[in-house]
């Protein structure tokens, strides 16, 4: 564990180009740092350290730790709230979200929670939070969505509605309200026993 420093902003400097293959291993520093000290404690320094990286290499990229730390939420989730596309509603459904378990349950998710008391006194990180993964997983779930209106599975529209909405609102509600485990059985189970009846009931499905 990296030994932090009080030092969080320099100036940024000259020097060699930035090496994109480090990027990964930064981001995943940066997001163990936060999930065990949060945002008050993790510094530049400490994010070199824990990344063993030099620390030129961090202030090449982020002159201050909001800018890190910013940068790093605008980018979470991308990968893992990729539409899935499996040829009917109920099995894109079922899969992202089990992607969104594998989010919740694994470092972004913990370097998440760690946040929360931030967000409301840091409107940039707000911001990332609504521009990045928020807006990640609207779209993604709004292709499936579409892909199903198109196949002629649900009537058009049910996006925007509160069963549409419902999909992902009860592991959110899980992992942030409750500290229940959040697991793809449990996911099933809202799927198979909430969602899929809703749009049977509601007249959703075509």
């Amino acid at each position: 564990m990296a030994v932090l420093s009080p030092t969080d902003v320099r100036p940024s400097r000259g020097g060699r180009p930035r090496d994109p293959s480090r990027d990964g291993v930064i981001r995943a520093a940066i997001l163990r740092l936060l999930a065990e000290v949060g945002y008050g404690a993790l510094t530049m320094d400490a994010v070199a350290s824990e990344a063993g990286v030099g620390k030129a290499t961090i202030y090449r990229r982020w002159r201050t730790k909001e800018d890190l730390v910013v940068d790093t939420v605008s980018d979470l989730n991308a990968v893992e709230a990729t539409p899935a596309d499996t040829g009917s509603l109920e099995g894109d459904l079922r899969q992202m979200l089990h992607s969104m378990v594998g989010s919740i349950t694994g470092p972004a998710g913990a370097a998440v929670l760690s946040l929360l008391s931030t967000v409301p006194h840091q409107p940039a990180l707000a911001e990332a939070f609504r521009a990045g993964p928020l807006e990640v997983w609207r779209r993604s779930f709004q292709q499936v969505w579409e892909r199903a209106e198109q196949r002629g599975e649900v009537t058009a529209g049910i996006s925007a509605t509160p069963v549409g909405e419902t999909v992902s609102a009860l592991l959110v509600q899980r992992w942030l309200l409750t500290g229940e485990p959040v697991t793809e059985a449990y996911a099933d189970e809202v799927l198979d026993t909430v969602i899929l009846p809703l749009l049977r009931a509601g007249g959703a499905t075509a």
